[in-house]
């Protein structure tokens, strides 16, 4: 029991036994709530309905709840609510979370993805491992300090934040650059896709604590060529030119470079299962790690990959303008070489215009990472914590612009064989109870230690 809890052990194992019960219900409610962001102001859905619920949540057990809705357009909701810490002289820790997720259809999963359903020993539907898991077991936490009158080490502040999938600019951007202080004094921060657990060699788990996330270009490409009848031969056609654009910069591959991140967690899993990753063969020997190879697969280079092409207005006019779009990421430290590299491989004539969010790194080291270790530790013994890199991009880039160290910890202890990174944003998304509860352990542990 921690010394600035302020509740008999026994109470605090009820409290506890209380979070535990009402994640599950938390996850399903939240989920049900559609806060589709689909980037277009025209047809997103907004995140208003689901922060509503989670201030009327928190302001049930006694939260000072601060509502804001940021950017532009209305219903992008925000909640913010501050717990006191018994040492206010120490920094503060941000706990995170985005209420909004991707698109869904509907005809393509097993169950409704906005259902909530909960079958077969999983929560189902969109947002259920991005984020509204980590949002639910956040949620159960603050719900169960505040009713229980447990006193943090340090102030929590607890933040659930609209348009993350859409890079933040309409939440945490917007947030950061006009609500600062409701963020005072935090100086590290947690939120989602780390303290998953992944089962290496001989059963043996490791959680992944993430320490690091690739920056984001999100690039447009334009060719100018000259109009013409399509019947016409033509030695300008802009379609052509963007076609030949695209399938050079689809098909280049960047250099390997390994990151400190990613260095230290291919030195772990050696101690952990004696597997060998030698420079000369790090993709081939990569492989070895199954489902997780595609994450850590896509944190040895940067990528530029192109998703979407626009020109023309009618088959038999050539138009003036072609343009791709691409999603580029790029490793901490790379970003000058990453852009020397495109500009040589697509010459002068391809015009080149992006937004972006710089890559994030910290260090997988001190009290905040030693007490993750320590929580992971007491509900799955002998297990490791481990740093790796994302390949995406979370609310994390924001924070950091506010000198927050940030790490990826919404902890579940996950069977060995779900394929945990194909949920993301994927068909049948779902997340197991038992991890629910699971995570909502770790996480009272740790922000009663942390």
């Amino acid at each position: 029991m921690s010394e600035h809890s302020e509740t008999s052990g026994t109470d605090q194992d009820l409290g506890l036994r209380r979070a535990e019960d009402e994640v599950v219900g938390l996850a399903s409610d939240l989920i049900r709530i559609d806060t589709t962001n689909t980037g277009d102001a025209e047809t997103l859905v907004g995140e208003r309905a689901a922060a509503e619920y989670v201030a009327e949540k928190l302001g049930e057990v006694g939260y000072e709840i601060t509502y804001v809705e940021s950017g532009d357009h209305a219903g992008r909701g925000n909640v913010v609510a501050r717990l006191p810490g018994a040492d206010s002289s120490r920094g503060g820790l941000l706990v995170h979370g985005h209420l909004d997720v991707v698109p869904a259809d509907p005809a393509e999963w097993s169950v409704h993805p906005f259902s909530g359903a909960v079958q077969d020993g999983y929560v189902w539907g969109r947002g259920a491992v991005d984020m509204k898991d980590m949002v639910a077991m956040s949620l159960a936490v603050a719900r169960r300090f505040k009713r229980d009158g447990i006193t943090p080490p340090r102030d929590l502040v607890f933040a659930f934040l609209a348009d993350e999938e859409a890079g933040g600019l309409q939440g945490a951007q917007w947030l950061v650059d006009h609500r600062p202080e409701l963020f005072e004094g935090c100086t590290e921060a947690i939120s989602e896709v780390g303290g998953f657990s992944v089962t290496l060699k001989d059963g043996v788990r490791t959680y992944l604590v993430q320490t690091a996330e690739k920056g984001i270009r999100w690039l447009t490409l334009r060719v100018r060529g000259r109009a013409g009848h399509g019947s016409m031969v033509h030695d300008d056609n802009a379609v052509t030119k963007l076609a030949e654009a695209v399938a050079k910069l689809g098909q280049h591959r960047f250099p390997l470079v390994l990151t400190d991140s990613v260095r230290e967690f291919l030195d772990g899993v050696t101690e952990i299962t004696g597997w060998e990753f030698p420079e000369d063969d790090i993709e081939g020997a990569v492989a070895k790690l199954g489902n997780l190879s595609r994450i850590v697969g896509a944190t040895l280079r940067d990528t530029a990959n192109p998703t979407m092409l626009t020109a023309g207005y009618k088959h038999n006019v050539i138009p003036s303008v072609a343009e791709a779009a691409v999603d580029c990421r790029i490793l901490p430290g790379r970003e000058e070489a990453f852009e020397r590299e495109l500009a040589e491989l697509l010459g002068p004539d391809v015009e080149r215009e992006w937004v972006g969010l710089p890559p994030v790194e910290t260090k997988f080291e001190g009290r905040i990472v030693d007490t993750m270790s320590a929580s992971l530790l007491a509900e799955d013994p002998g297990a490791r914590a481990l740093p790796y890199m994302m390949s995406g991009g979370t609310d994390a880039k924001s924070f950091s612009r506010m000198g927050m160290s940030c790490y990826g910890f919404a902890p579940l202890k996950l069977p060995a064989d779900l394929d945990f990174a194909a949920l993301f944003h994927g068909v049948d998304e779902r997340v197991p109870v038992d991890a629910l509860r699971f995570g909502t352990r770790v996480l009272d542990r740790f922000l009663r230690d942390c």
